[in-house]
């Protein structure tokens, strides 16, 4: 049976001097336990205690926020799980800084905690709970406490796919793929804050697939709180709508930059005008050599709503495909910008696609073991924290090596490390001790408890 032990050298040393020592273990150093020390020395694993309520009752014998970082910890070492989750976390120096470490009597090391009590935990919450708890830790609690304020944001949404054959799965729906096929699952909309070289999921909803993701969009908008006075608001096609970027503008003061269908009217006008005046511009972007780009400003009254008198102004970039003879056209509700510096910001869009690309090629977010909404949830739930973690790693100072680059290219030349440390336990306590600290205790104890430390450090 696996013993939680309590960080306490001192008790440790003493019952040692009386020849009583347990086991010993020898700290390694491997890429995840890093994130997750880096993350517990600034406060975010404190951020997660405090924004979840421990369900448990009485049975808390491993402490909340170490479940909560083995569960993060299983999804950035790839497994999937619930079983996996109480192995997540077994190097002793990691555990050790977040105050506890294991020890196994037995040898016959069972991890954590049992997984059947895992899933009686998570089924004390509902799915959308604990995605609404992501958005809540993420935004009031994490954000601030590392001092990070994304300005240009980017909407979107991708498909998480489930079996189409099977209905078993909770919540799930029947909706379309980008090849008009049905399939089964939920729709995630994210929104993406851009920080410095680095993008951090600030929102996330999950929803069945059915849900129209135009409404999605709109009721998140009405409460969202990433938005401030002077932000840039970047979505796709799909969320096209006037009300949507009239409340981004007047309820949040956040431009919005879009690109407009080719049916629409404003599109038409903006396309028009630009032929007209034919004062084109290089393409900002050096790859776009036979592309040109025209300013036409005011085309809001082209674009109205329900109600015209309450329609924010926007101007568009025209883009002109030469080569394939072919027109784009970007809008912005900041009538201060360019056609360059609309359409620059615009190409930051496709970031988020990459994000959806990790997130289900590597880091597995629609490999559901359960078909439980609220287990599906809590997966999803801590894949986007594991993400977070990562993300925020590269802007501190012990993560920079790994600026620019994903987890599976951080992993891939991350070298393990022997530390130099040593784990000693005795009963429920543990202490950590460099060599020269064993070397010292070696020489301070008595000749008849000597061969009992040399036969449990020998096993090291």
């Amino acid at each position: 049976m696996v013993r939680v032990c309590r960080n306490n050298k001192e008790s440790v040393l003493a019952m040692v001097r009386k020849g009583k020592l347990d086991a010993a273990a020898l700290s390694t150093s491997n890429l995840v336990d890093e994130i997750i020390l880096s993350m517990n020395k600034h406060g975010v694993l404190d951020c997660l205690n405090a924004g979840i309520p421990d369900r448990r009752g009485h049975n808390k014998t491993v402490p909340f926020e170490l479940i909560w970082a083995s569960a993060i910890a299983a999804k950035m070492k790839i497994h999937s799980s619930l079983s996996d989750i109480p192995f997540a976390i077994t190097d002793h120096r990691t555990l050790a800084k977040l105050g506890y470490s294991l020890y196994d009597p037995d040898g016959t090391y069972n991890g954590l905690m049992r997984e059947s009590s895992l899933r009686f935990l998570i089924g004390k919450y509902t799915g959308y709970e604990l995605v609404g708890a992501y958005r809540r830790i993420v935004q009031q609690q994490i954000l601030p406490q590392l001092d990070v304020a994304p300005h240009i944001h980017i909407m979107d949404s991708t498909p998480l796919e489930v079996n189409l054959d099977n209905p078993n799965y909770e919540l799930s729906a029947i909706g379309r793929n980008k090849h008009g096929e049905p399939t089964r699952g939920y729709t995630m909309l994210t929104v993406r804050g851009l920080y410095k070289d680095t993008g951090i999921i600030e929102e996330a909803v999950v929803v069945p697939m059915s849900c129209p993701e135009i409404e999605i969009a709109r009721a998140l908008m009405k409460v969202t709180k990433v938005l401030h006075d002077g932000d840039i608001l970047i979505n796709d096609r799909g969320f096209i709508s006037r009300d949507i970027i009239n409340l981004v503008k007047t309820t949040h003061k956040t431009d919005t930059y879009i690109p407009l269908r080719k049916n629409m009217d404003a599109y038409k006008y903006a396309v028009q005008i630009a032929k007209a005046a034919n004062k084109w511009e290089n393409h900002p972007n050096k790859k776009r050599i036979y592309q040109k780009i025209a300013l036409v400003k005011n085309i809001g009254p082209m674009w109205q709503s329900d109600k015209p008198a309450e329609d924010v102004d926007m101007n568009a970039c025209v883009v002109w495909d030469i080569k394939a003879n072919n027109y784009f056209v970007f809008v912005s509700t900041d009538l201060s910008k360019s056609a360059r510096a609309i359409v620059k910001t615009y190409e930051l869009r496709p970031e988020i696609e990459e994000d959806y690309r990790q997130l289900k090629d590597f880091w597995n977010i629609e490999d559901f073991k359960s078909t439980k909404f609220s287990v599906i949830a809590f997966h999803i739930v801590c894949v986007l924290f594991g993400y977070l973690f990562f993300q925020l790693y590269t802007m501190l100072p012990e993560g920079q090596e790994f600026e620019a680059k994903s987890l599976p290219v951080a992993l891939k030349n991350f070298i393990p490390q022997a530390l130099g440390y040593i784990v000693l336990y005795v009963g429920f306590n543990f202490g950590i001790f460099t060599l020269v600290e064993i070397m010292r205790l070696y020489a301070e104890c008595e000749d008849g408890i000597k061969p009992k430390i040399e036969e449990i450090l020998g096993g090291v």
